[in-house]
């Protein structure tokens, strides 16, 4: 749900006495945002991530089907509940709208009341699944992302940068020796160590776009959209000062009395062709060598993808 005070509803239509008649309906309770024509909609739905859309069938160049079809394809958008509100009237109609993802279908001429009540009921049902939804995107232990919500934000985030042309940073992060932690401090203690460097690794990030999520195990990954080597090398030096601050005893480490961290670093220019796994392979093999190199460092990869500078 939106994080606003009003919940944010997109009306697609290309007729204006329609719109208006909508937003004059439901403005009091909800954010208006409107949209002529598919493409327009498609932009703003993707840009604005309204609550829910209200979309015509019958519109010059993309219609409201393609438009549906569109969004339900799109990581951004497909979660959004889609009211088709339109002139054709037909079963067949109603049966192509619903079954292209749409959650409910009014055919004009419509009861202003009726609108009002599905679009309450549908929004109430939507902020119950993204609670829902946000709670299964969680790490149990650690209350910071899992790794499901890294797949997913890696995937949205790597056609975002594709698309506008900016880098992609992962940082991959180990806690150094953490099986001798577990055996000599024990392993209520290793949880409470993990929660303590997930918090500090949570806080070295600035940006509130970037994410750090619990990867696997001991292991943890950073991703920052739009930043390049220098402003992910950055962060990696903040993630070690943060994690000394820390000043969790280690006596059995082999390297210091403390726990510390190893990091693998890579930055790219995400195309189109390519999928995330190209970056995720570069950093975890950063990591493998800043581990082969004494630990407790950061590590640079050479991306098979392009570099960023």
């Amino acid at each position: 749900m939106n994080q606003s005070s009003q919940p944010k509803i997109l009306i697609v239509d290309d007729t204006p006495a329609n719109i208006r008649i909508l937003g004059d309906a439901l403005h009091v309770e909800h954010e208006i945002i409107i949209a002529t024509n598919g493409a327009e909609a498609l932009r703003i739905a993707q840009t604005e991530r309204p609550d829910i859309i209200l979309l015509d069938i019958i519109m010059p160049g993309m219609d409201g089907y393609e438009v549906c079809r569109h969004l339900k394809e799109t990581p951004l958008t497909k979660n959004i509940p889609v009211i088709f509100i339109t002139a054709k009237d037909e079963e067949e109609d109603e049966v192509k709208g619903l079954s292209l993802g749409a959650v409910d279908y009014i055919s004009k001429p419509f009861s202003l009341p009726i609108v009002r009540m599905r679009v309450r009921n549908y929004l109430e049902m939507k902020r119950d699944r993204d609670m829902l939804e946000s709670i299964s995107m969680l790490d149990w232990l650690t209350g910071i992302a899992n790794r499901r919500r890294f797949d997913e934000f890696m995937e949205i985030e790597w056609r975002s940068c594709a698309r506008n042309s900016s880098p992609l940073s992962l940082i991959m992060i180990d806690i150094d020796y953490f099986k001798l932690y577990n055996d000599s401090h024990g392993h209520v203690m290793g949880d409470e160590c993990l929660k303590k460097v997930a918090r500090e690794l949570n806080h070295s990030l600035r940006r509130p776009n970037d994410i750090v999520c619990r990867y696997g195990g001991e292991e943890f990954a950073a991703v920052m959209p739009e930043t390049d080597t220098a402003g992910a090398v950055y962060v990696a030096e903040m993630m070690h000062r943060n994690i000394a601050g820390l000043d969790l005893k280690h006596a059995s480490s082999p390297l210091v009395d403390r726990v510390t961290i190893s990091i693998g670093l890579a930055s790219v220019l995400p195309t189109p062709g390519e999928t995330p796994a190209v970056l995720i392979k570069a950093a975890d093999r950063a990591l493998y060598e800043a581990k082969g190199q004494g630990r407790n460092r950061t590590q640079l990869a050479f991306s098979e993808a392009p570099a960023a500078r």
